[in-house]
């Protein structure tokens, strides 16, 4: 089963943006070392203010019983489901510069640049990802040791795509749904706020 799902992009994108998507059926089949690797070197190099990369991640595979019970304790029920990838991890923020001390206002922006690079990765590979916001921050922090300086951001899960029909309907109506994007010209504005970009072919 592949994971691609061909985004209806109004102009032509790099195939792996715009096979990338977010599945919620993972077969739980196991990921091999190497690919898992991979997909966390892609993290490693993003692009990052002051190349602090204030990125980490706290990861557990099902080969690893306690840690990956603990990661998917974190889950709000809703998401439930993600326990049946192979890989589940957590995003986490270093909030402060090492280089100064001083807070670094950045720190999510660049774990979302690090978390996407994996996106693509993983697509390459043949894996789906799918980061969540639901789950329990507060209790992250106590069950991981989480100090002041480093902040929960979402959770991750990585595996093959598995068989949508073995979702619950819900799920299978949302897996299938069409994929949509907000239109460029509504979030890109030319010059001034407000000012809708407009691009001619």
């Amino acid at each position: 089963m592949s994971v691609l799902r061909k985004a209806p992009a109004d102009w032509p994108v790099n195939e792996l943006i715009g096979g990338r998507w977010s599945p919620v059926s993972f077969s739980g089949r196991e990921v091999e070392q190497e690919k898992i690797a991979r997909v966390f070197e892609a993290a490693r190099w993003a692009p990052s203010c002051f190349n602090e990369q204030p990125w980490a991640y706290v990861m557990a595979t099902q080969q690893d019983d306690e840690a990956f019970r603990t990661l998917g304790s974190l889950l709000v029920d809703s998401n439930a489901w993600a326990r049946r990838a192979f890989v589940l991890a957590l995003s986490v923020a270093r909030l402060a510069f090492v280089r100064t001390g001083k807070p670094n206002p950045h720190a999510w922006h660049d774990v979302g640049a690090a978390s996407e690079n994996m996106f693509l990765q993983a697509t390459e590979l043949g894996l789906g990802m799918h980061e969540m916001a639901g789950f329990d921050r507060v209790r992250a922090r106590e069950v991981l040791g989480l100090d002041d300086n480093h902040d929960p951001v979402a959770m991750i899960a990585i595996g093959y795509p598995g068989d949508p029909a073995d979702l619950p309907e819900a799920l299978r109506s949302r897996d299938a749904a069409p994929r949509r994007r907000t239109p460029i010209e509504e979030f890109v504005h030319a010059g001034v706020w407000g000012s809708p970009a407009r691009f001619t072919r």
